[in-house]
């Protein structure tokens, strides 16, 4: 009894981790990329207005993710101000998401260079899906009381700095990259430029007062020619000295020993027959050194590319977290200039399928409620309406915008 209860115990463990490991697949499946911030105005009670849009969503489009998006009280300031600061904000938008989605690039390439998958991107240890449907307002971040455009602009000047400190961290590893590349190019490139100096070793070279070794490099296909040839370009030349060394899908390299007095006539007479003789001159203190150069390299290399990931993990969580709340700006902000005040609307985040998009967008306009819903299709049918104050706002009754998460 008391082995089976064991087995019971690791067995009932066991399905825990399936489970876990399950969910984990599932919301790698579900996670959503696009979402639209949307708000609509409330004219009773906003709790009221948000279980009708949760009635409505769930009844005639049950696979939508619907989220509040709770936005603090912020402070209005004057009409001429937001206007003023509408201006700004698809600039600003474009730019901050921009950035964002450009550290997300770079974590990406860093994780398939290094063949590591991270797993998801996070903020302070919440999914970055999670972090926007469950979005908070940083108030020790951003005071609320602060005006609106004091907000934009801090956001704006701290991801400028970031983004300023990627182009310098990305161009040193990049660099170190380019010097690598060069040197791997030099080593695994055809034997007509590549570095010969770890094909060749000290006992393939005879130097003396008298004697000299050469390394020819001869076409795959000329092999038979030069070992029935190399003997005879000059004088002076070993019989049977020739031995190869390497050989690529082009060229093969051999060496060849003469006396040090004909060399000149032997490199002309072999580039007359096709054969090429390469300059190199064994020194084992520079192959020492140019070991060093690589072992050195590589391992800059592989602490830069770490650094760089670490660095990109921790600001792009940063540069995310700026993001939500320049949106949660941008969403106050147009909602005042559409509704007016005082602030009254329900602001929410939601991530229709592709097929779903029509049919949400009617829930969504049946419940802004407005008197100029016709004018606002006649005008997105036309394409002359307003387009939303943030450039890629849709014309519709309601304020809304798309969040790309990728």
């Amino acid at each position: 009894m008391l082995i089976s209860g064991r087995c019971q115990c690791v067995l009932a463990s066991d399905c825990v981790v399936i489970r876990s490991e399950q969910r984990k697949e599932r919301r790698k499946v579900t996670m959503a990329s696009r979402y639209w911030a949307v708000s609509l105005p409330v004219h009773n009670s906003a709790s009221q207005l948000w279980n009708q849009v949760q009635e409505r969503i769930s009844k005639h489009s049950f696979d939508t993710p619907l989220y509040r998006f709770n936005i603090p009280n912020l402070r209005v300031g004057t009409l001429d101000s937001l206007l003023s600061l509408s201006d700004d904000l698809a600039k600003s938008n474009n730019f901050v998401e921009g950035v964002t989605q450009k550290i997300r690039r770079q974590i990406e390439e860093l994780e398939r260079v290094s063949g590591v998958d991270s797993g998801g991107l996070t903020v302070d240890g919440v999914p970055v899906d999670s972090y926007l449907t469950r979005f908070v307002w940083d108030e020790a971040k951003y005071p609320t009381m602060s005006p609106l455009k004091e907000i934009v602009d801090g956001i704006h000047s701290q991801v400028a700095k970031i983004e300023d400190d990627l182009k310098v961290r990305v161009s040193e590893y990049n660099n170190i990259r380019s010097q690598l590349n060069a040197i791997n190019r030099k080593q695994t490139g055809s034997l007509a430029v590549r570095d010969l100096s770890n094909l060749v070793k000290p006992e393939d070279i005879i130097t003396s007062e008298n004697l000299t070794t050469l390394l020819a490099i001869v076409s795959k296909y000329s092999q038979k020619d030069w070992l029935s040839s190399y003997e005879t370009l000059t004088d002076y030349v070993v019989p049977r000295s020739s031995k190869k060394l390497y050989e690529d899908n082009e060229y093969a390299l051999y060496t060849v020993t003469l006396f040090s007095r004909v060399v000149e006539n032997y490199r002309t007479s072999a580039r007359e027959k096709g054969f090429q003789i390469r300059d190199f001159e064994y020194s084992q203190e520079t192959h020492e050194n140019r070991k060093q150069e690589l072992d050195k390299l590589v391992q800059d290399q592989e602490r830069l590319r770490a650094s760089l990931l670490q660095w990109c993990f921790t600001s792009y969580g940063e540069v995310f977290s700026s993001w939500m709340h320049f949106c949660a700006v941008r969403l106050f902000a147009e909602s005042i200039l559409r509704y007016g005040l005082p602030p009254s609307f329900l602001a929410c985040v939601l991530a229709p399928s592709v097929k779903s998009e029509k049919k949400v967008r009617a829930i969504l306009e049946a419940l802004s409620d407005s008197t100029n819903s016709a004018y606002w299709k006649i005008e997105d049918e036309v394409g002359t309406g307003m387009a939303g104050l943030a450039g890629d706002s849709d014309a519709h009754p309601y304020v809304s915008f798309t969040i790309n998460l990728a």
